[in-house]
C-alpha cells in the first residue's frame, strides 16, 4: 500500500478508536469517523467492507501491540510469581495509559464480538499468562483452579482500577500500582 493510502487507513482506524472508546460501537455511526478521520464516508468501505470489519480490523491493531507487553520480560527459568507480576504489572500500565485502546478493549471483549473471538480464538494474547499460571499450579506455587478464575483473580481487579482511575475516581501512584499487583498474587498464591 501506498503511503498515502496507509494514512488513510491509520486516520480511520484512530478516529473510530477515539469514537467507539466515546460513544460505543453502535452509537458510533461511520459518518462520525469519516468526519473525524478526514475522509469520505465512502473512503472508509475501500478499507473495511462493513462497520463490523472496521471493528475485527481496529481489535487485531490494538491486539497486536497488547501481545509483545503480554510476552516481553517473561524469563521460563525465573520464579512463577517474577513472571505472573510481570505480565500483570505490564498490562495494567497499558491500560493506565492507553485509555481509548482500554475503553476500545472492554466493550469488544463483553460484546458479541469478544465472545465469538474468545470461543474461537486458541492462540490469544492470554497464552502466555495461562502457561504460566499452569506452571504454577504443577509446582503447587498457586492455587488449583481453573484457569479462568486465576485469570480474573489476577486481571479483575486491574480491570476495575483502571476503569476508575480512566473516569477520574481516583489517581494510582506507583505504590498502589504495585500493591495492586502484590495483592493479585496474594489471591491466587497457595
Amino acid at each position: 500500500m501506498a503511503k498515502k493510502e496507509t494514512d488513510k487507513r491509520e486516520a480511520i482506524l484512530q478516529a473510530s478508536l477515539e469514537i467507539f472508546a466515546e460513544n460505543g460501537f453502535h452509537s458510533s455511526p461511520t459518518s462520525e469517523i469519516s468526519r473525524r478521520a478526514s475522509v469520505g464516508t465512502g473512503t472508509i468501505y475501500r478499507y473495511f467492507e462493513s462497520k463490523d470489519a472496521l471493528i475485527e480490523a481496529l481489535y487485531e491493531e490494538i491486539d497486536g501491540r497488547l501481545r509483545p507487553v503480554t510476552s516481553e520480560g517473561i524469563d521460563l527459568e525465573a520464579p512463577v510469581r517474577e513472571n505472573v507480576l510481570g505480565i500483570i504489572g505490564r498490562i495494567f500500565r497499558f491500560l493506565l495509559a492507553n485509555p481509548h485502546e482500554f475503553k476500545f478493549l472492554e466493550q469488544y471483549y463483553f460484546s458479541p464480538y469478544g465472545v465469538a473471538k474468545k470461543s474461537s480464538d486458541k492462540e490469544s494474547s492470554d497464552r502466555p499468562i495461562i502457561n504460566i499460571l499452569h506452571r504454577g499450579v504443577e509446582q503447587q506455587i498457586i492455587k488449583d483452579l481453573p484457569s479462568e478464575i486465576l485469570f480474573g483473580l489476577c486481571f479483575g481487579p486491574v480491570v476495575f482500577l483502571a476503569r476508575d482511575q480512566l473516569y477520574g475516581y481516583f489517581e494510582l501512584s506507583n505504590e498502589m500500582v504495585e500493591a495492586v499487583l502484590e495483592s493479585c498474587w496474594d489471591s491466587i498464591k497457595l
